[in-house]
């Protein structure tokens, strides 16, 4: 090879890296962070003047040097020998913690370097970071509430208190049938909670980010049930807005509609809701042409659906397509043991609406809870704690401030169960015995009463003795 080209390519070769060189030094200058550099036995190679100044040194009295004479409780030295790397590490400089990483370089498996390198120049930064990073993350919570809200989700499975058997087993087919697009029906008596829980299985599901529909099919006039859920087209009738109107089905589009009340829907309606589930399109009134719809169809209703199938009032087809997978949600009766909680936790809802706040209710109070039937559900039980708050002296609702029907039913329960009432107030003897030998110590009381701990909280809350010490 010509001696002069080679020349020239050694020259070339020299040049690009001097400019890589170049271009690596002034990116260790320009970094933020202190960064210090030491070979296997510590010896200073390089520093950048973010952290000789930090240092109070110049760079050129440094280099050469041993970091220890330099750099106060520095272990890079250490870690040259180790060859095990120290992450996040707090160290004590000039009076302040600092945090800093010390990183082993490694060349055909031997330490060859360690680079220090400076996260903050204090811990307070980090303390100051972390604490901006949780409230962007409490507000990127609450705006990814708000954005659900517009998609019309109001509550999640968190919302449906209790902790019932019953209910923690409702829960958990939620989940299993969120997961699905399949049609669900949900039945139960009112005030039971069925739209909470058509909400819940919406926002469990892939389609959560798209819109919630909802729509009581008994609170719309039949002449316009139609076109409130399919939609007419331009000049489909008299008074018809100019260029048509989307009808639920096409704004549920790609998300989920909740019909509530099915069993409320006509013959002739039954009939073009069967048509959608079939055929995944709906036909406006007036239009020409069909209109495709991808919409998961969630429906509920506190009638027997079984019965009116009988009786012709529903259409046996159209039954066992909504009732692919049915929830059955249970009355209020039936799960008594979640009164004291969902007691307290409408309270707080309450106290937010009107604002109105109480400690609590008294004991003989929540024993009126527990023994009346509501049938009225969850619904009937907020009414009555509302009622209640307004008619409320002090920071207690006492017996003088439920309703009527509900004190004399419990006086009846009382003597005619008056075994139950006998236990009760044993058992609450027990607890506040135990609680005030333990000195107050929950854990020690639940050792020594032989319960489980869900029980034994549920027992401070119905029997008021959460404050014994």
């Amino acid at each position: 090879m010509d001696k002069g080209i080679e020349k020239e390519r050694l020259l070339e070769v020299y040049r690009q890296t001097l400019a890589s060189k170049e271009m690596i030094e002034a990116a260790f200058e320009s970094a933020y962070e202190g960064i210090v550099i030491t070979d296997n036995k510590g010896i200073i190679i390089m520093i950048n003047k973010t952290y000789a100044e930090f240092l109070r040194v110049r760079v050129d009295d440094v280099i050469g040097k041993h970091v220890t004479k330099i750099i106060e409780n520095t272990r890079m030295h250490i870690v040259a020998q180790t060859g095990k790397a120290e992450l996040a590490q707090v160290q004590r400089i000039h009076g302040g913690k600092m945090l800093v990483h010390r990183i082993p370089i490694f060349h055909n498996g031997q330490v060859i370097a360690v680079v220090g390198k400076v996260l903050f120049q204090d811990v307070k930064e980090l303390h100051a970071l972390s604490k901006r990073v949780n409230q962007l993350e409490q507000e990127l919570s609450y705006y990814k509430g708000e954005f659900l809200k517009h998609l019309g989700i109001r509550y999640g499975l968190e919302d449906i208190i209790g902790s019932s058997p019953v209910l923690q087993k409702l829960k958990k087919l939620v989940k299993k049938v969120a997961a699905s697009d399949t049609t669900v029906f949900i039945g139960g008596e009112s005030g039971t909670g069925k739209e909470m829980f058509a909400h819940a299985i919406h926002q469990l599901s892939h389609r959560r980010l798209e819109p919630f529909v909802k729509v009581n099919c008994a609170a719309i006039p039949e002449s316009l049930l139609e076109s409130i859920l399919f939609g007419y087209a331009d000049g489909a009738f008299t008074g018809a807005v100019r260029g048509g109107r989307k009808g639920k089905f096409e704004m549920a589009h790609g998300g989920s509609i909740f019909l509530d009340e099915i069993g409320e829907l006509t013959l002739s309606m039954q009939a073009k809701l069967l048509r959608v589930l079939q055929e995944k399109e709906i036909e406006p009134v007036g239009a020409i042409h069909p209109v495709k719809i991808d919409v998961r169809i969630i429906t509920a209703s506190n009638r027997h659906l079984d019965q009116m199938v009988k009786e012709n009032r529903f259409r046996e087809d159209l039954y066992y397509r909504l009732n692919v997978l049915a929830l059955t949600l249970p009355p209020l009766r039936e799960r008594l043991e979640d009164i004291p909680e969902l007691t307290y936790h409408l309270l707080d809802e309450l106290a937010q609406e009107i604002g109105v706040y109480v400690k609590g209710v008294a004991p003989e109070v929540m024993d009126c809870l527990l023994a009346y039937h509501w049938p009225g559900n969850v619904r009937e039980l907020r009414n009555v704690l509302e009622r209640s708050l307004h008619l409320m002296e002090g920071k207690m609702i006492q017996i003088e401030h439920l309703p009527y029907h509900l004190v004399t039913q419990h006086q009846t329960a009382q003597h005619r169960y008056s075994l139950r009432t006998a236990v009760e107030q044993a058992e609450r003897e027990i607890i506040h015995r135990v609680l005030k030998i333990t000195k107050g110590d929950r854990e020690q009381a639940i050792q020594l009463l032989g319960i489980s701990r869900s029980g034994f909280y549920h027992k401070l809350k119905k029997y008021m003795l959460s404050s014994v010490k």
